[in-house]
């Protein structure tokens, strides 16, 4: 008996099986996300205040991403990202490592997520009224008072759209990591799904859980953009 028959035998079975993949979509869409927006934070930064070289990397870096379907630079990142830090291992004389699956997934959803996020933060700090730096240097403020005070809590408000449609499109770049053999939710509905036949009852499933990632996210963005939004008009909110 193989182990998924073991697995349909064993409570909780294949609902087990889908939930574990839902924990497994959701930490490495959390991941992915967090590293992306540490790659955009300073991606944005560095497109506007950065010196040519930056900038040109990082120009370089945005388009070959957004150009590059998700799916083939999920497969090069992966397998070729894998293979880059074992040569690099290996010209300091060191052994190759096995990298972690979740890890791995994670970095490579952050690559891929940090490019957009990018240029969703580039656009915000662009949207920022000139004036209020200007004022900002009048009143004698540092740079860092000046981010802390006046860019971040201005900036805010314009990203979260954009930020919040990187957030729900992670929970949903997870499942093109079934191509490479890694068991998240999609993958766990394959092996169900293959294992059972019922290809349409275990992929309707999966929809659903989908949906509720969704919905909840949608809840909690909701709650961030009311706290965001305070004490600004209503005009041109959705």
């Amino acid at each position: 008996m193989g182990n998924l028959e073991l697995l349909a035998l064993t409570p909780p079975g294949w609902g087990g099986l889908l939930l574990r993949g839902l924990v497994t979509s959701i930490s490495i869409a959390l991941g992915g996300y967090c590293f992306g927006l540490l790659i955009g934070i300073g991606g944005a930064f560095g497109k506007l205040y950065g010196g040519p070289v930056v900038r040109d990397l990082l120009v370089c870096y945005t388009t070959i991403v957004r150009a590059i379907p998700e799916l083939v630079l999920i497969v090069l990142l992966y397998y070729a990202g894998s293979d880059a830090v074992n040569h690099i291992l290996s010209v300091f004389g060191l052994p190759p490592v096995d990298i972690n699956g979740l890890v791995a997934g994670i970095m490579v959803i952050g690559v891929v997520q940090g490019a957009y996020t990018t240029e969703v933060l580039r656009g915000a700090i662009n949207a920022i009224d000139p004036g209020q730096i200007e004022a900002a240097n009048a009143y004698g403020m540092g740079r860092g008072l000046i981010l802390r005070r006046i860019i971040l809590p201005i900036m805010l408000p314009h990203s979260i759209p954009g930020l919040s449609n990187l957030w729900l499109i992670a929970t949903k770049d997870t499942a093109l990591l079934a191509v490479v053999g890694f068991t998240e939710l999609t993958m766990a509905t394959r092996q169900a799904g293959g294992a059972t036949k019922a290809y349409l009852l275990f992929f309707c499933t999966a929809g659903l859980l989908y949906l509720c990632v969704t919905l909840v996210s949608n809840l909690c963005i909701r709650k961030i953009e009311k706290h965001a939004y305070r004490g600004m008009p209503e005009v041109g909110r959705s």
